[in-house]
């Protein structure tokens, strides 16, 4: 496949992701390297979803680090059960948030975030990484969202 996606800025969300997975699947279907992956990963979501932020946190030991991602800067390092990422590493399931304000121990890496969605992907039955996706508007998430982006989590595990 092109480095190229081919999406009609016209469809509504669940017709975007839709279209969107089976063109991820195929560029990462070819390429061996997981972080040009997840690169091009988080790059897709970006440009297809328009999201404010989107990227992946890496397990490595007692934190997540700050993989691949699109968007302003963020924060480099989250503790396990700290803030949504954290909070859904520690619970092992996608953690869906309408107003981060109203999470306990959110954690603002940037003040323009006000709805988050994370994702989790297994290695072994423990999470290697998550993915961490933020809108700066409120309830910018719902079920589409989470049934499609989880879709694509299991798309990832295959890589790992």
């Amino acid at each position: 496949m092109a480095e190229e996606l081919i999406i009609s800025t016209s469809a509504d969300k669940q017709e975007r992701y839709s279209t969107l997975i089976p063109q991820i699947e195929s560029l990462i279907s070819e390429e061996p390297d997981f972080i040009a992956n997840l690169s091009n990963i988080a790059a897709a979501l970006k440009q297809t979803m328009d999201f404010f932020w989107v990227g992946f946190y890496l397990v490595k030991k007692d934190q997540l680090v700050l993989g691949p991602f699109q968007g302003p800067i963020a924060c480099t390092r989250i503790n396990f059960g700290k803030g949504v990422c954290g909070a859904s590493w520690k619970e092992k399931k996608t953690i869906l948030v309408p107003n981060v304000d109203e999470f306990p121990g959110h954690i603002a890496c940037s003040s323009a975030s006000k709805s988050e969605i994370v994702l989790p992907a297994f290695k072994n039955g423990e999470v290697a990484l998550v993915l961490d996706v933020d809108s700066d508007q409120l309830n910018d998430f719902d079920e589409t969202d989470q049934i499609a982006l989880e879709k694509l989590m299991r798309l990832i595990e295959k890589l790992l």
